[in-house]
C-alpha cells in the first residue's frame, strides 16, 4: 500500500487529530520482536514474519474495522506477532492463547517491551471450553497440518464458534477449495473469502530442512460466522 506523505504546514499539523498507525510503522515494530530460540517441530512452530503479520492485521482493521475497539483472540499465538499487531492497532483487549508455555513467555516479553496490556492464556485452543461468541475477532496462523492432517481446520472450527464478528486465518493456497468448502458446509460460516495470496517465508529451522529458506504460498482468509452476517 503506497501512501502519499505530503508536507503539511504547522497549522495543519496542530489541528489534525492523531492518525492511525501506518502499515510501514506497524511492520517496523513487529520486526523487532523476539522469536523462537528453539522452535518445536511437533507444534509446527514457524514465526509469523512482520511482513505478513502487519498486512494481515492492517487489512482486518482498515478494510473491515475488525480490530480497533474490539476484543481480539490470537489462537496459537506463538511469540505474539499477531496479538501485538492487534494491540498496536488499538484493540480494546487482546487474548493470546498457546499450548506452549515458552512461547507465551516470549510473547509476554514482546508485549512488555512495547508497553502493551495483553492477556496470555496457557491452553490448547481445542480445550478452551468457551461457549458461544466470547470475542469479537479471532486472528491466527494455525498449524498448516503438516504433522497432523487437518490441524488448521480444527483451529478454524473453534474460532468460528467463539468469534462474534470475524475470523482471520492463514492457510496453504493449495488447500483453498477444501478450506472454503469445509468452512461453509461444516463450520456454519456465512462467508469465506480468500482476501489475498501471500508468500510465507520459512527459514531453515529444523534438521530435515534442506534449503536455506522456502516460500510457501498461503491465503489470507476472512470468515464470518453465519449468525453475524450483515443483511444487504
Amino acid at each position: 500500500m503506497i501512501q502519499n506523505l505530503g508536507r503539511k504546514n504547522e497549522n495543519e499539523s496542530l489541528n489534525q487529530s492523531p492518525e492511525k498507525m501506518k502499515l510501514k510503522q506497524l511492520e517496523g515494530l513487529l520486526g523487532g520482536l523476539q522469536q523462537f530460540p528453539q522452535p518445536k517441530v511437533e507444534l509446527e512452530q514457524y514465526p509469523t514474519g512482520p511482513h505478513i503479520a502487519s498486512r494481515m492485521l492492517f487489512t482486518a482493521e482498515n478494510s473491515f474495522g475488525d480490530v480497533s475497539d474490539k476484543v481480539v483472540a490470537d489462537f496459537g499465538c506463538g511469540c505474539g506477532a499477531l496479538g501485538v499487531a492487534a494491540a498496536l492497532l488499538s484493540a480494546e483487549h487482546v487474548l493470546s492463547i498457546d499450548i506452549d508455555p515458552e512461547s507465551l513467555e516470549i510473547a509476554s516479553i514482546n508485549a512488555e517491551e512495547l508497553e502493551l496490556d495483553m492477556d496470555f492464556i496457557h491452553s490448547n485452543v481445542l480445550d478452551l471450553g468457551w461457549r458461544g461468541p466470547i470475542v469479537d475477532t479471532v486472528i491466527m496462523n494455525p498449524p498448516f497440518g503438516t504433522r497432523k492432517i487437518g490441524a488448521d481446520l480444527d483451529f478454524l472450527s473453534v474460532a468460528l464458534k467463539v468469534a462474534s464478528q470475524a475470523v482471520y486465518s492463514l492457510h496453504k493456497t493449495s488447500t483453498r477449495d477444501h478450506v472454503k468448502r469445509t468452512a461453509l458446509r461444516d463450520f456454519n460460516a456465512s462467508s469465506a473469502e480468500a482476501i489475498c495470496e501471500l508468500r510465507f517465508d520459512v527459514p531453515k529451522m529444523y534438521k530435515f530442512h534442506k534449503k536455506k529458506e522456502v516460500d510457501i504460498a498461503v491465503d489470507l482468509w476472512r470468515f464470518v460466522p453465519a449468525r453475524h452476517q450483515r443483511s444487504t
